[in-house]
């Protein structure tokens, strides 16, 4: 009798551990494949919104900060601080006030955050903080608090200042523990504005309170490189992409935790001068990225930043497949794309999303939620 008891328990309990799993699993019903949660468009005193990035609380809510410009100017060099918006359910719905995160510290402004959920539990909030035109380096503060308050801000490059870009959506940490911020250095004080950016990776081992210069990326093709991204390797390696001149993303190796680097070479991935977003799905066997698909074949969007499209790589880059369209307005301006994995397995895209008619090319914040299993069975 005790025996079958316990069966009958462990099958109450099996059955329910499925049913759960297969509720999760559903879409919701009223729910497409593809669907935009939230838009955020400039109005008033309000200019610009854009280039965001998530992190998941501990009660299972997603924190979204985003670039909010205030003023008159809607240049990278106006007036803007962080703010932020909350969704209690998946990313499905947002809260509708925004709440000043970091308040513009720098002399023209802060932007291009990043979030990222440290493996001892604290959130690190990486973001530019730029006084100048030749005086842009990225800054980082720590939440002990699920974000409630934030650390003083730290400067993370200290060696050689300069003009950093560091998207948004772009700070990593490796299985062993190790940061990794990729940067395009444009300007310092040996080295006049150039648009071909020095590209480097730093890397902090003691949780980001130092950094240090991993080597330069060596540049043989000469070409336009820019904003880089990382992203680990299931062998350990680390895959570095950037934006090009030449039609392309360009790509690069390190084979030592981002020390060094192989030489930038072309890539398969057809691109304007576009930075693409890749990140590795929670099954931990596939790559997601998401980008402009536009190889200049069609002369009404030659070199325009659209259509916005996802794939998925099963083979650690070398080719992507199950390409989808995510926008396709020809008068769209799609990029500095932010990708987030909800609890419920579903991906946040949040993405600028303007118009090149109105000029509003990256005045709009939207955030879409994609049903990853339906897109790629």
């Amino acid at each position: 009798m005790c025996k079958s008891y316990k069966a009958w328990r462990l099958m109450i309990v099996w059955l329910l551990v499925v049913t759960w799993g297969s509720l999760i699993a559903q879409p919701f019903a009223d729910e497409q494949p593809v669907r935009k949660v939230l838009q955020l468009p400039p109005g008033p005193d309000n200019p610009r919104n854009s280039e965001c990035a998530f992190v998941t609380l501990r009660d299972g809510s997603i924190l979204m900060v985003y670039s909010r410009f205030y003023g008159n100017s809607s240049s990278d060099y106006g007036n803007a601080s962080l703010a932020s918006r909350i969704s209690r359910d998946g990313g499905r719905t947002w809260s509708d006030r925004d709440r000043v995160e970091v308040p513009n510290e720098g002399g023209m402004n802060v932007m291009s955050v990043s979030l990222l959920r440290l493996r001892d539990g604290r959130i690190a909030l990486f973001y530019a903080r730029k006084n100048a035109h030749a005086d842009c380096i990225p800054m980082v503060r720590y939440s002990t608090d699920e974000a409630s308050t934030w650390s003083a801000a730290r400067p993370c490059i200290t060696d050689v200042p300069g003009y950093y870009v560091l998207n948004n959506d772009r700070v990593i940490q490796l299985k062993s523990g190790r940061l990794l911020m990729p940067v395009a250095m444009h300007e310092s004080p040996t080295m006049p504005w150039q648009d071909r950016g020095r590209i480097f990776c730093y890397r902090s081992d003691d949780g980001g309170q130092s950094w240090e210069r991993g080597r330069e990326v060596a540049n043989p093709d000469s070409v336009v490189t820019q904003e880089p991204g990382v992203v680990e390797l299931r062998n350990g390696h680390i895959l570095m992409f950037m934006r090009t001149n030449a039609g392309v993303q360009y790509v690069s190796r390190s084979r030592d935790g981002g020390l060094s680097w192989s030489h930038a070479v072309r890539s398969r991935i057809v691109s304007p001068l576009s930075p693409a977003s890749i990140k590795r799905m929670p099954d931990g066997r596939r790559l997601v990225m998401v980008w402009n698909r536009n190889d200049g074949s069609d002369p009404e969007i030659r070199g325009k930043r659209t259509p916005l499209t996802i794939a998925v790589s099963r083979n650690e880059g070398r080719t992507w497949k199950h390409v989808t369209t995510l926008e396709s307005d020809k008068d769209g301006w799609y990029c500095y794309i932010a990708l987030h994995f909800t609890p419920e397995g579903r991906l946040l895209a949040g993405y600028c999303a303007g118009s090149q008619s109105r000029k509003t090319r990256l005045a709009q914040t939207d955030l879409s939620l994609i049903d990853l299993r339906r897109l790629f069975p």
